[in-house]
């Protein structure tokens, strides 16, 4: 559930009016050796992941961002307004991390400097722990870009085109998954897990997401292909308010009514077994 409700957050309405962060600082920034970094930042538009091997991660999204003296300076959503200074430095990326109450006239102030820079390769552990991870924290902005209006049907549409992995325009268990074990990355890094310990994170977000993952696919694969649609996520949403009923009907007395809410409390009680 914390993971679904972190979604829904990253998905609210208002964050794609945001500057983009510039696309020649986006990927992939690594400190320390290549073969075996001691931390990754990883760039998108509007968000920023920053997962050192033995201290605290953290994830920031960007609601806003402003230039100044030199700096890019993003500043994400929260009661604290956490703020990420980036600015480059040669071939390298310089970042800072400033304290809540930091000046906004003084900045960097007394933040630590940190000095990243690229890989011409990226270690296969380091792409099996975060690619999945870094692949949902991008889906998202382009999912968020067209769920910010009431076009309940086109944001589902979105959803489905960004997690279509096979390109056959319907989502599998399997795809789903995926999506689970890049939210459960997404929600360890946001909490503070070390690098050392997000792999145990996400391996125990992926066996909730599997169960989940069937779960959903079993009550909303209407045609029963094994795969959902968007129109099978839309079912009874993208639509919602156009069910009509039908001037012949007339209420029944619950005797006359009886078998079928019978009939009706039997299935819901067995749904209720699958809680």
């Amino acid at each position: 559930m914390k993971r679904l409700l972190l979604l829904a957050l990253l998905l609210a309405p208002g964050l794609a009016t945001a500057q983009p962060v510039p696309e020649a600082v986006q990927g992939a920034w690594f400190q320390g050796d290549c073969a075996r970094p001691d931390a990754l930042l990883y760039l998108t538009h509007r968000a920023a992941a920053r997962v050192p091997r033995e201290r605290a991660g953290r994830l920031l999204r960007f609601s806003a961002m402003r230039q100044q003296d030199g700096w890019l300076i993003g500043t994400g959503r929260g009661p604290e307004a956490p703020r990420l200074m980036l600015r480059a430095a040669g071939d390298a990326l310089e970042t800072a991390e400033p304290e809540a109450k930091a000046r906004e006239d003084r900045l960097p102030g007394d933040a630590p400097l940190a000095r990243w820079h690229r890989c011409e390769a990226v270690p296969p552990a380091v792409a099996l722990l975060h690619g999945e991870g870094v692949a949902v924290m991008a889906a998202l902005e382009h999912a968020e870009a067209a769920c910010g209006g009431t076009d309940t049907a086109g944001c589902l549409a979105a959803v489905v085109a960004q997690a279509d992995v096979s390109g056959d325009g319907r989502l599998t268990q399997a795809e789903l998954a995926r999506l689970a074990r890049g939210a459960a990355w997404l929600v360890a890094v946001q909490e503070g897990v070390t690098g050392e310990n997000l792999a145990g994170a996400v391996a125990a977000g992926a066996l909730a997401g599997q169960l989940a993952a069937q779960l959903t696919v079993a009550s909303l694969d209407y045609d029963g292909d094994g795969r959902l649609s968007a129109e099978e996520l839309a079912q009874d949403r993208g639509r919602f308010g156009v069910a009509w009923g039908n001037a012949q009907g007339r209420p029944l007395h619950s005797e006359a009514a009886g078998p079928g809410l019978e009939a009706l409390r039997g299935l819901l009680s067995g749904l209720s077994l699958l809680k």
